[in-house]
């Protein structure tokens, strides 16, 4: 209940970080939003180190800096997919994807469901493509190489968490700094690279420092979660972050709820409540 509870937690910090980060990308480029929002984040993980503690073994170092590089690999990924196909659309399938690596991983690693679990991990699923879909997917038609960028960007979201996951227990948040510096340093260059065609637009500072903020937040409480729970439970929870963006556009942006998103919340309250009895 308790690896439930956190992984909740960290699906509606990925949301809301999602969110702002979106509003802040609405006011400059996307990536004068992460040149704050990273740095942001890096001083959050900075300040959690005294309280929660930091050991910087071999392994520490080596599963930490490989999020990093899946953690920038799919910002790109996405940034990519954005720029050549209906998210909205695509979205599905990024989330899907990044929701069933780890499950698979999980599972191939010898952790159990009971019946519950059985039945609430597919419902989870599946609610995880229904909060994610968006209006006009129907009729929308993409291109082989869109969903081959969807398909990548969730790949690189699922190994991000995977390799958080692999990090030693006893490493405390030495992961997510190591992480998070390796992603800032590899997006404040690629930003540095394409500075030419960020525009002059000044991005939305406190906006995009809360997105890094809870970006950091959400890492934090996943890598808890999957110290002490299931990955696969803990994975499929966590990729439900859709929701959280979804709700907070309802109540800040009057933003329409689809027919499917409901369907997927009603859906993923199912999922969650049965997958509480495994």
């Amino acid at each position: 209940m308790i690896a439930l509870l956190l992984a909740l937690g960290s699906s509606l910090a990925y949301g809301c970080a999602d969110f702002l980060g979106g509003l802040g990308a609405r006011k400059a480029h996307v990536l004068r939003t992460v040149m704050i929002a990273a740095p942001a984040s890096l001083a959050v993980e900075l300040v959690l180190w005294p309280l929660l503690g930091a050991s910087f073994s071999t392994a520490a170092l080596g599963w930490g800096a490989a999020s990093g590089v899946a953690s920038a690999a799919a910002f790109a990924l996405l940034y990519r997919t954005l720029a050549i196909g209906p998210m909205n659309v695509l979205s599905p399938v990024t989330a899907l994807v990044s929701a069933a690596l780890p499950v698979g991983v999980g599972l191939l690693q010898g952790e159990h469901l009971s019946v519950a679990g059985l039945v609430g991990l597919p419902l989870a699923l599946v609610a995880v493509v229904l909060v994610s879909t968006g209006p006009g997917t129907g009729s929308a038609r993409l291109s082989r190489a869109a969903l081959l960028l969807a398909f990548g960007a969730g790949a690189a979201i699922a190994l991000q968490l995977i390799f958080l996951h692999q990090a030693p227990s006893d490493s405390g948040v030495a992961p997510l700094i190591v992480g998070r510096a390796v992603s800032s340093a590899i997006t404040l260059a690629a930003a540095g690279l394409m500075r030419r065609k960020l525009g002059p637009e000044r991005p939305a500072y406190a906006i995009s420092a809360a997105a890094g903020a809870l970006d950091s937040v959400a890492n934090l409480l996943f890598l808890l979660a999957a110290r002490s729970g299931d990955l696969a439970v803990v994975a499929v929870i966590v990729a439900l972050y859709p929701a959280g963006t979804v709700l907070l556009a309802r109540g800040v942006l009057a933003e329409r709820i689809h027919r499917g998103q409901l369907v997927g919340l009603g859906t993923a309250a199912v999922a969650v409540s049965l997958l509480a009895l495994t």
